[in-house]
């Protein structure tokens, strides 16, 4: 049964994981390493990965010495994860809409796992959250698609063969949406599914974190960490306390 949030449903599928299978380890792992050296993270800090998927930014970042929590509203996702789970680190279901119990001393936001909603007012919620689940000092990582870059280099068409599914991807820009249209067979059936991911810049960004009393403190344009070029970057990479 499908629900109203399209991330529920797309996320808790085999396919979409099927899809995914080969997105870069060494990318996610280079910005890990690159991001804790930077902020001079203390081993002690406690990292809240959310949303964290199946982990696999967490799990590098307890390997660096970090206690890490991961957060994400996927079962499937939180159930693949918990298999990594040790002393220092932890998966459990959770929907960033939704306030903490815990305070961390960090919070990461990673791979474009933002702006899923159609109101703004959740995507403010959920920095409400986050800047209420920080201990004083606390920082925010934000790390999202360039919008602008996106827009720039959209590829309006795409296929892709994984595992012996065709998977047709169409793209599109449509009010103030990113949108990703992903049509496929399997197991019997035609699937469809809409990524839809919120236009956000870099001006409407601060706009919202500066509406939660965020202080930015660095932008960067990509893994890294080189200075954000609203033209050239792949990535809008945000440092907020």
């Amino acid at each position: 049964m499908k629900t109203t949030d399209w991330f529920v449903d797309w996320f808790n599928t085999p396919y979409y994981h099927i899809l995914y299978k080969d997105r870069n380890d060494d990318d996610a792992q280079l910005f890990m390493r690159n991001i804790t050296s930077f902020l001079e993270l203390p081993k002690s800090t406690h990292i809240l990965d959310l949303p964290c998927g199946k982990g696999r930014h967490s799990v590098f970042l307890n390997s660096l010495g970090y206690k890490v929590t991961g957060g994400d509203l996927s079962e499937n996702s939180i159930k693949a994860a918990k298999r990594f789970e040790n002393d220092h680190l932890k998966f459990k279901l959770h929907d960033m809409r939704k306030p903490f119990n815990n305070r961390y001393d960090a919070v990461f936001n990673l791979f474009t796992s933002f702006g899923y909603f159609k109101d703004d007012a959740e995507d403010i919620l959920t920095l409400q959250n986050i800047k209420n689940g920080l201990t004083k000092n606390g920082l925010f990582v934000f790390d999202f698609l360039n919008a602008t870059f996106v827009k720039n280099n959209l590829v309006a068409q795409e296929t892709k063969i994984v595992d012996n599914i065709t998977f047709y991807i169409k793209r599109e820009i449509k009010e103030g949406f990113i949108l990703k249209h992903i049509s496929f067979f399997a197991d019997g059936k035609n699937h469809h599914f809409t990524e839809r991911v919120k236009y956000l810049d870099l001006e409407k960004m601060t706009t919202f974190l500066h509406k939660i009393g965020f202080k930015i403190t660095h932008v960067f344009g990509n893994y890294q960490l080189n200075k954000f070029d609203a033209k050239n970057s792949n990535r809008l990479i945000i440092v907020a306390k």
